[in-house]
């Protein structure tokens, strides 16, 4: 029998609240939370993860630089580029952090490949690569046996910002998009694709939510 998974398209969003509301949704859940996968955009920034140092941001200029609790080194969000943040018990979906990853990676391999766009993963650097140029980056966090963070896909967007760093902590490399290797320009049009795919790599079944930030239950001042 499949499992649910909540899809939430939220629009544009700025970084900071919806980081604070995947991050109480996860410490928040419970055994029978059913999970959910958040797509959206956001205000420009730049993310520092947990292993992330601060030469790789070059020159960061009127963009906000904001170190976070995931894995990798530097990125860049910004409007055209689809972030998605699977919100997953692993345990009862039957996947390790491992194969969390890969799933992932896949999901958006096979998503590309709608549009004819000849994606890969490169050994020992996460994420989906055109060649020897990114188009998705990938940055997780465990907690209690779930995900949060997740997946950034480039698909119609300034890609100015990312020579202000040295994206995920490599100097000099390339970033693509979806646009500019002959897919669509709208993010609904990917993002419908997506969904499908993510939740057949999964085993998901797919049950739109409402395009909020879910209500969580107000902590108990001690």
């Amino acid at each position: 029998m499949s499992l649910p998974l909540k899809i939430r398209r939220l629009g544009r969003q700025p970084y900071e609240p919806v980081w604070r509301a995947m991050s109480a949704f996860t410490d928040n859940r419970t055994a029978d939370t059913v999970d959910e996968l958040w797509l959206l955009e956001h205000d420009p920034v730049f993310t520092l993860g947990q292993a992330g140092k601060m030469e790789h941001v070059l020159v960061p200029g009127d963009i906000p630089v904001v170190p976070v609790d995931r894995g990798g080194q530097v990125t860049y969000h910004g409007p055209g580029q689809i972030v998605g943040y699977p919100l997953i018990d692993l345990r009862r979906a039957g996947v390790s952090v491992r194969e969390l990853v890969h799933k992932i990676e896949q999901s958006i391999i096979d998503t590309l490949a709608h549009w004819n766009i000849d994606a890969a993963r490169l050994e020992g650097a996460p994420g989906v690569y055109v060649g020897a140029a990114k188009v998705a980056a990938l940055g997780l966090r465990v907690r209690r046996g779930c995900s949060f963070h997740g997946l950034a896909l480039d698909v119609n967007m300034d890609l100015e910002p990312f020579h202000r760093i040295n994206p995920c902590g490599y100097k000099g490399l390339a970033v693509t998009q979806m646009v500019d290797l002959g897919g669509p320009s709208r993010l609904a049009d990917v993002e419908d694709v997506l969904i499908g795919e993510f939740c057949r790599q999964f085993g998901f079944d797919a049950e739109p939510a409402a395009p909020v930030l879910p209500e969580l239950p107000a902590r108990v001042a001690v």
